[in-house]
């Protein structure tokens, strides 16, 4: 079972692993910080999307939009630990599942400077959530630090993706489309879980 197969059947099976932020009220440190993309499954899937979507772009793609995700959503930590309101956070992350699964899928191609937009949006939301439950203290640094690393390895995960497929994809249905498929059903089971 791939990745997304036994994250698809998990969001079936466990719908309550679907909110995002289990467990943020009693996180500290690096650790926590770290593990928190790698257990909330809309994190995970979004994460992993978007370096799939820029690994199968190729090209600055590749390390531009995975780039821009991790400023953005720092950016977006910091206004969440400041305590400034951005509406429809948790209805952006379940979105950001949907959304970034279709662009898969279709193999969108759509203008890098829209989808840095589409991804910096999406960076937005994801940050402001983990910012907002930020601990206050120094651990809240440190927790800050673990997320961010968890969201580069996820990204760098997903474009190492396309790239490992590629020979497997000769003349058969597209493996990182189908994968694309999968995270978007998935985004669609979290949005109704």
């Amino acid at each position: 079972m791939t990745l997304v197969g036994g994250a698809l059947a998990l969001a079936v099976l466990l719908p309550g692993l679907a909110h995002a932020h289990p467990g943020h009220a009693t996180s500290h440190g690096f650790g926590h910080g770290f593990v928190h993309p790698l257990f909330g499954w809309d994190h995970l899937l979004a994460m992993i999307a978007v370096g799939i979507w820029a690994g199968q772009r190729g090209g600055r793609a590749a390390w531009l939009l995975p780039a821009i995700f991790v400023a953005t959503m720092s950016l977006g930590a910091a206004l969440g630990f400041r305590g400034v309101a951005l509406p429809g956070v948790e209805g952006g992350i379940l979105l950001s599942v949907l959304v970034l699964g279709a662009l898969i899928a279709a193999a969108a191609s759509i203008p890098l400077a829209l989808a840095a937009a589409v991804v910096a949006a999406f960076a937005l939301v994801h940050g402001h959530a983990h910012g907002t439950e930020m601990p206050a203290d120094l651990g809240g640094l440190a927790y800050g630090a673990g997320f961010v690393s968890a969201t580069a390895l996820l990204h760098a995960v997903g474009v190492a993706l396309p790239l490992a497929v590629r020979r497997l994809d000769a003349g058969r249905v597209p493996l990182v489309r189908l994968a694309g498929a999968a995270i978007g059903l998935a985004g669609a089971l979290l949005v109704v879980a």
